[in-house]
C-alpha cells in the first residue's frame, strides 16, 4: 500500500464532528494561537428533516444521517438483532435524536468521582459546567444557566392523553415535577427539548456554525478514520480517506477521539490499542495491549408497550388522515407549533423499581402515538406508546472490530438482560407500567394493552415478552470508560487521556464509567466542556 498523503500538522486534530466534537472546536479555536482540525466521517447538516423536529423519523435508519450499525442478536432479546442508530452528519447523534434535555441524577456524577478518585467529576463541580453551556427558558438561576449556546425550551404542544397519563401516574404514587435537572429526577412531567422556537437545536448550530470561519479552524467532512498514527506510545495524529484518497495529518499538541461509544473503540482497536487477544486474530500489531477498549458497553433498554384507547385523539389518527396531514404542516410552517415540532416523547416520568431505591432507577418515554418500530408507519387506530426503561443496568456489552476496514462496521453486542437483577427490573417495570394504566385517569378511555398484550402475566411470560418487545432507546456509553490505570476495565484516566499513550485522549460517551440515570446527550456535552478546559490547562501548563 502506498504511503498516504500529508494533509499538513495542526496543533488540536479532533476526530469526531458529533456532540462533543462540535463543542471541542468551538472552545479550542476560540484560542488564536492554536490551530484545530475537525473530522467528520458524515456530511453537512443541511438536510431540512434534520431541522423540522418531527424529522427524526426519516433522520433514524436512513443512511444520509445514521450510520445504520445493527446489533449482534442478543440472546436476551430472543434472539433478535435491533438496529442501533449514530449520527452520521456534523452534530452526531444531536442532530437525529429525541432533543430531550436531561442531565441524569447527581448520584450518577458523584459515583464517577468515587469510581475515578477524582472530585472535579462529581455532582458539585459538574452543575457549573451544565450551566455555563445552557440558555434556558426559564433564565438563570441556582439550577440553570442563561445565555450559553446550549438552548432549552418547553415543548410546544399538549396533548390530553398525555395529560391523563401524568394523572394516572400520581395516581400511582408518582409526584408530579417542574424540572428533571435539579440533581434529583423523581416525578413526572413534560420533558424539556433542545429547541429554538419550533426547530431543533443540534450541536452543529449550537457551537460549530458561529465559529466555522475562524482562521484558526478547519471542518473537514466525509473523512473516514483508519487509525491514530503512533511512534513508540506516542499519538503523532491520524491517518483518514477522503474523496478515497489516504491521507496523514499531524497533531503537534494533542489528538482527541470524540467518535463516540462505538467509533471511538474501533478507532483505538484498529491503532493497535486494545484487547492484545482482539487485534492478533485481526492481524493489527499490538501497540499497547489495552484491554478495557471497547467493553464495558452500556445501554438503556426501551420496552415499548402500547395501549389503545378509544374517545381521545392520539397522533395515530391525525397522521393517518391527509386533511390532518395538511393542518400539521399549515400549523408549523406560520407558527412553528405543533405536531411536527413533537419530540419523540413529550411526557417523562422517573421513578423507583423497588420503595427501597434512594432514586429513581425507571424512566418512562409517554408518546401519543404507535408504531411498530422507527422508520415505520403509524398505526391506524388510536393508541399511546408507555416506553419503560431501566435507567441503570448491570448488564455489560461490548464493541469489537471485525477486520480492519475502516468502513466496517463493528460487532456491537449490548447483552440485554443477560444480569439476573436486570431480568427482574424488566419484570417489575412492565407490571408498574400496568398499574399506572388501570389507575381512574385512564379509565374513560378504555386502555387495552396492545403489546405485549395480557396473555404475558407471569414472571416468566414477562420477561420473555421484554425480549420481544425491548429494544435500544440510543444510549450507548462507556467503551472507553475513565478509571484508574490499575483497573482492566479502564481505557482512559480522570483527565480522559488514554493510559499509556502520549498525547491522545478521548472526549465522548465512551468514557462514562457508568451510565447516567437519563438520556446521555447533554451529559455528553459537559464531557466536552470540561474535556475542553483539561486541554487548555494543560497547554498552559506546557
Amino acid at each position: 500500500m502506498s504511503a498516504p498523503r500529508d494533509f499538513g500538522e495542526f496543533d488540536y486534530v479532533i476526530v469526531g464532528g458529533g456532540t462533543a466534537g462540535c463543542v471541542l472546536a468551538n472552545r479550542l479555536s476560540a484560542d488564536p494561537e492554536v490551530s484545530v482540525l475537525l473530522l467528520e466521517a458524515g456530511g453537512k447538516d443541511n438536510w431540512i428533516w434534520i431541522h423540522i423536529p418531527v424529522g427524526y423519523l426519516f433522520c433514524i435508519g436512513n443512511p444520509r444521517t445514521d450510520w445504520c450499525y445493527r446489533t449482534e442478536p442478543e440472546a436476551g432479546l430472543n434472539g433478535r438483532s435491533v438496529g442501533y442508530a449514530r449520527g452520521r452528519v456534523l452534530g452526531g447523534c444531536s442532530s437525529i435524536n429525541a432533543m430531550l434535555y436531561l442531565r441524569g441524577q447527581a448520584r450518577d456524577y458523584n459515583e464517577w468521582a468515587a469510581l475515578t478518585g477524582d472530585q472535579r467529576w462529581a455532582w458539585e463541580s459538574v452543575l457549573p459546567v451544565f450551566k455555563g453551556s445552557e440558555d434556558h427558558w426559564r433564565g438563570g438561576d441556582t439550577q440553570h444557566g442563561a445565555g450559553g449556546e446550549w438552548r432549552v425550551e418547553q415543548q410546544r404542544l399538549r396533548w390530553d392523553i398525555l395529560d391523563r397519563f401524568a394523572q394516572a401516574a400520581q395516581q400511582a404514587g408518582v409526584p408530579d415535577t417542574q424540572d428533571f435537572n435539579g440533581g434529583d429526577n423523581h416525578g413526572v412531567g413534560q420533558f424539556e427539548v433542545n429547541q429554538r422556537r419550533g426547530v431543533r437545536w443540534n450541536t452543529s448550530k449550537a457551537f460549530l456554525r458561529p465559529v466555522q470561519r475562524r482562521p484558526n479552524l478547519q471542518v473537514v467532512t466525509h473523512a473516514l478514520i483508519d487509525k491514530v498514527m503512533l511512534h513508540d506510545r506516542l499519538a503523532q495524529g491520524v491517518e483518514f480517506a477522503l474523496e478515497g484518497v489516504r491521507y496523514a495529518v499531524r497533531a503537534r499538541i494533542e489528538t482527541v477521539l470524540t467518535a463516540g461509544a462505538v467509533g471511538s473503540p474501533a478507532i483505538l482497536q484498529r491503532s493497535g490499542i486494545g484487547p492484545a487477544a482482539l487485534l492478533q486474530s485481526h492481524g493489527v500489531a499490538v501497540h499497547h495491549a489495552l484491554p478495557g477498549v471497547g467493553s464495558n458497553l452500556q445501554d438503556h433498554l426501551q420496552l415499548r408497550m402500547i395501549y389503545q384507547v378509544q374517545g381521545i385523539k392520539t397522533l395515530n389518527q391525525q397522521a393517518n388522515s391527509w386533511w390532518g396531514k395538511a393542518m400539521m404542516g399549515l400549523e408549523y410552517a406560520f407558527f412553528r407549533r405543533g405536531p411536527l415540532t413533537m419530540a419523540p416523547s413529550q411526557l417523562g416520568l422517573f421513578t423507583r423499581s423497588q420503595a427501597h431505591f434512594a432514586t429513581p432507577d425507571l424512566e418512562y418515554h409517554v408518546q401519543p402515538l404507535s408504531l411498530d418500530k422507527f422508520g415505520e408507519p403509524l398505526h391506524t387506530f388510536p393508541a399511546f406508546t408507555a416506553s419503560v426503561c431501566n435507567l441503570r443496568p448491570a448488564s455489560r456489552g461490548y464493541v469489537h472490530i471485525r477486520d480492519t476496514a475502516p468502513a466496517s462496521a463493528p460487532a456491537i453486542a449490548p447483552c440485554y438482560l443477560s444480569h439476573e437483577a436486570d431480568r427482574q427490573t424488566a419484570v417489575r417495570a412492565l407490571r408498574l407500567t400496568r398499574r399506572i394504566v388501570a389507575q381512574p385517569a385512564l379509565a374513560p378511555y378504555f386502555p387495552q394493552e396492545y403489546l405485549p398484550g395480557i396473555g404475558a402475566d407471569s414472571d416468566a411470560a414477562l420477561l420473555h415478552a421484554a425480549g420481544d418487545i425491548g429494544t435500544t432507546i440510543f444510549h450507548p456509553v462507556g467503551t472507553c470508560a475513565m478509571g484508574r490505570a490499575d483497573d482492566a476495565r479502564c481505557v482512559t484516566d480522570p483527565e480522559l487521556r488514554v493510559h499509556g499513550i502520549a498525547k491522545l485522549r478521548v472526549i465522548d460517551a465512551s468514557i462514562m464509567p457508568t451510565i447516567t440515570s437519563g438520556n446521555t446527550n447533554s451529559p455528553t456535552l459537559m464531557i466536552a466542556e470540561r474535556g475542553a478546559a483539561l486541554l487548555r490547562a494543560a497547554r498552559r501548563s506546557g
